[in-house]
């Protein structure tokens, strides 16, 4: 996807509250960018690397600025904007590029399922296969060389795994996309030295019947999209 205005390039002067980033514009001046990530986002926000920012011109938002990407000293892209992993997935379902979910003609987004008071993320039908219940979450971590999610301890990815693993034993399709916004991560493996009981979840999920897959994104100030399968690594 076209990013819809042109971002603003800036260097990162600190990341601070989970929300908040303060970055200095190729003009001088200094404005406070919202964070969509509310992560550890280790290795992703370095002190005087270059950022890039859209900005909106909606009067009821607190910030005008929001953070997109960032430029590791290694030349390494990151999608720092957690909300675009959704977007780039409904892209590339839409956009057949997703070769383990082609096939259905029906899309929905955001819909209430499990036990737990959850909502996955898509929801794809069709009259001639059974429902399939897709969960995406954004991958940023790496470390020595390998992607890993999550990067905190994350009690609603391991809520949402329990959520998987029930759709699976009850028959239905359940599938969980790991969709890696970071140009040097070129496999995924969980990270159990972070969350063990989020990969306690995972195995029990994949022991459920529960999918998993791995996509890269191609980033640039100008677009950014769903480009390869990468592996995940059990």
């Amino acid at each position: 996807m076209q990013y819809p205005v042109k971002l603003r390039r800036g260097i990162l002067i600190k990341r601070y509250k989970r929300f908040l980033a303060d970055v200095e514009l190729d003009d001088g001046s200094v404005v406070t960018a919202h964070c969509a990530n509310t992560g550890a986002m280790t290795g992703c926000a370095v002190s005087g690397w270059q950022v890039w920012l859209s900005h909106s011109d909606n009067p009821k938002r607190k910030l005008a600025f929001s953070w997109e990407l960032v430029l590791t000293t290694q030349g390494q892209w990151i999608g720092i904007n957690t909300h675009k992993a959704n977007e780039l997935v409904a892209e590339a379902l839409a956009d057949n590029r997703l070769k383990e979910l082609l096939g259905y003609s029906r899309i929905q987004r955001e819909v209430k399922f499990g036990q737990e008071n959850s909502r996955i993320d898509f929801l794809l039908r069709d009259d001639k296969r059974a429902d399939c219940y897709l969960e995406v979450k954004s991958v940023t971590l790496l470390q020595n060389g390998q992607g890993y999610f999550p990067d905190a301890v994350s009690l609603r990815g391991q809520k949402h795994l329990r959520e998987l693993s029930q759709l699976a034993r009850e028959g239905k399709r359940a599938v969980l996309l790991f969709c890696v916004q970071h140009s040097g991560i070129h496999s995924v493996k969980v990270a159990q030295h972070i969350d063990p009981l989020y990969a306690l979840e995972l195995n029990r999920a994949v022991g459920c019947g529960v999918e998993i897959f791995a996509y890269g994104v191609s980033m640039s100030p100008e677009k950014i999209f769903i480009n390869q399968a990468i592996p995940f690594i059990f």
